[in-house]
C-alpha cells in the first residue's frame, strides 16, 4: 500500500514537472522572453508562463471572438464539458454576437459564477487594459482575489492575413509558502485549458475566413 501511495505520488510530481516545463508551450524564445501589455501591473519577482499559436486569420476576426470571452457571455472556448461537469455553466458560442464586441477598463469578466458552491462569491477578473485588436488585458489582485497577477491576450500580426495569438499569465511570487505551492498545483490546469482556449479561438477564427483568401489555408 505504501509502495502503491509513494509511485502514485512519484508519477504526479513528474507529470507536474512535466507541465511546468511547457509553461510556454507554443511559444518562441522571444515571445516568452518579450515585454508585453500588462506585465508592468505586476511586479518582479513574478511567476509568468507565455502559449501561443498561429492563427490563419486578420487581427480583426481574431479579436471578435478573443473579446466575448466569458461565463454568460461567449464561454471560454476551452473544455466546455469539463467546466460543466463541476458546474460552472459555461457555453462556448459559436458566433458572433454584438452585445458581446464591447469591453471597457473596469468591466468583469466571469469565469465563476455567483452562487457556485465552493465559491459562492463566484470569481472574475476586472479588464485592466483594452487595446482593440491587439490586446487584453485581465486583472486579479488583493483583497479581492489571493494572488496579484494579470491574464493577457495579444493579437500580433505575422505576415498576410496571419498572427499570433498569445496567452500570458503573470502573478506576483508570494512570500507564502502554502500559496506558491497552490499555484504551482493548479498551473497545469490553467495551461491545459489556455491552451484549448486558444486553439478554440483559432478554429473559429479560421472557420470564417472567406475561401481562397490568402489566410484560407
Amino acid at each position: 500500500m505504501l509502495r502503491t501511495l509513494l509511485v502514485t505520488a512519484g508519477a504526479g510530481v513528474i507529470g507536474l514537472q512535466t507541465l511546468h516545463a511547457r509553461r510556454n508551450w507554443g511559444a518562441t524564445a522571444a515571445e516568452a522572453a518579450a515585454a508585453l501589455p500588462g506585465d508592468d501591473f505586476v511586479p518582479e519577482p513574478a511567476e509568468q508562463t507565455t502559449l501561443a499559436v498561429t492563427v490563419d486569420a486578420p487581427a480583426e476576426e481574431i479579436w471578435t471572438w478573443l473579446v466575448q470571452m466569458g461565463q454568460g457571455r461567449g464561454g471560454m472556448y476551452s473544455y466546455d464539458w469539463l467546466e460543466n461537469l463541476i458546474g460552472l455553466d459555461i457555453h462556448s458560442t459559436d458566433e458572433i454576437r454584438e452585445e458581446w464586441q464591447h469591453l471597457s477598463v473596469g468591466d468583469r469578466i466571469v469565469v465563476v459564477p455567483q452562487g457556485y458552491g465552493p465559491i459562492p462569491a463566484g470569481y472574475s477578473f476586472f479588464v485592466a487594459r483594452v487595446d482593440p485588436g491587439r490586446a487584453l488585458v485581465l486583472r486579479q489582485a488583493p483583497p479581492e482575489h489571493p494572488w496579484n497577477g494579470v491574464w493577457s491576450f495579444h493579437v500580433v500580426p505575422a505576415g498576410d492575413r496571419r498572427c499570433r495569438l498569445l496567452a500570458r499569465s503573470r502573478t506576483e511570487r508570494s512570500p507564502r509558502t502554502g500559496m506558491r505551492i497552490a499555484g504551482r498545483v493548479g498551473e497545469p490546469i490553467t495551461l491545459v485549458m489556455t491552451r484549448k482556449m486558444l486553439h478554440g479561438i483559432k478554429q473559429r477564427a479560421e472557420r470564417r475566413v472567406p475561401v481562397g483568401s490568402p489566410a484560407g489555408g
